[in-house]
């Protein structure tokens, strides 16, 4: 009768997927900005027929965008290919498309890993959150804009646009970390505009708005519901 094993550590149970896997991050990458800018095309193509269609589509293409996300996402953990350079360049390029400046994401989002439940550091890559004490601290009328503030309304209607199409132009609140931060959204501004130039030429400006307008309200609702 052999001697059963000793059970093995997690570590032992997840060291084997610890380094990146090239090839499934080219295909992950693939299969979803493929089909994305596929959608995309189907979404204009749709305006012929009617924008009901055109919105029916939105929503996998918005799925599809909220993916890139997840890759930019994974990127800036180092998740995806074994060089950092090569993590931070392809999440730059996806972060032109997500409206999403990667340089200043990452590191607001770094920071919130580091403080996540740390009630002394809050406020940088997080949705406010306030103790009961400090609620009931509050005068009434900060109370009221608070609680609008998390209503579900706002908080997955409207400030997922702001945040994607305003917030992320001017990072503002990063001006004392130093000048990296507007370094990226400045050249993700950039590259933003260059793209949707060539799109509003190719297109023209009224369709470009009908599609990728929805996209951007759905898949910011997504992503703010999911982070």
């Amino acid at each position: 009768m052999t001697e059963p094993r000793p059970p093995q550590s997690w570590t032992q149970l997840l060291s084997r997927y610890r380094e990146p896997d090239v090839s499934r991050s080219i295909f992950e990458l693939l299969i979803t900005a493929v089909p994305f800018a596929a959608l995309w095309a189907l979404m204009w193509a749709a305006l012929s027929v009617g924008y009901w269609l055109c919105l029916l589509l939105a929503l996998p293409a918005a799925c599809f965008l909220m993916r890139l996300f997840m890759i930019q996402h994974d990127c800036g953990h180092g998740a995806c290919f074994g060089r950092r350079s090569t993590n931070d360049w392809v999440g730059r390029t996806i972060g032109v498309v997500t409206l999403t400046p990667y340089g200043f994401w990452r590191r607001a989002h770094a920071a919130h890993h580091a403080n996540a439940g740390n009630l002394d550091h809050r406020g940088m890559g997080d949705i406010i959150t306030l103790t009961r004490n400090e609620y009931v601290a509050m005068p009434r009328g900060r109370r009221v804009a608070y609680r609008l503030y998390r209503s579900p309304l706002v908080m997955f209607g409207l400030i997922p646009t702001y945040l994607f199409v305003l917030h992320y132009r001017f990072p503002f609140g990063a001006m004392r970390t130093g000048i990296q931060p507007w370094l990226s959204t400045m050249g993700t501004n950039t590259a933003i505009a260059g793209l949707a130039w060539l799109m509003i030429w190719l297109v023209g400006l009224g369709p470009f708005l009908l599609v990728q307008g929805p996209i951007v309200v759905v898949s910011g609702t997504i992503a703010v519901w999911f982070f």
